[in-house]
């Protein structure tokens, strides 16, 4: 069962980003800020941050 874990772990990591940056996507579509829309495709990691922060109400 152990060795099962990392790799399940790193899976729900990847789709956890993935999903944090759709989110970014779609808040900025619906809101209009096109210039950080770019700027979190350009930069992928400020899109994830904004779409964990939208996630958690920071946003």
């Amino acid at each position: 069962m152990s060795n099962l874990f990392a790799p399940l772990a790193a899976v729900g990591l990847i789709f956890s980003l993935i999903a944090a940056w759709l989110t970014h996507v779609i808040v900025c579509i619906k809101t209009g800020s096109w210039l950080f829309l770019i700027a979190g495709a350009i930069a992928a990691p400020v899109g994830v941050i904004h779409g964990v922060g939208v996630w958690f109400g920071a946003w």
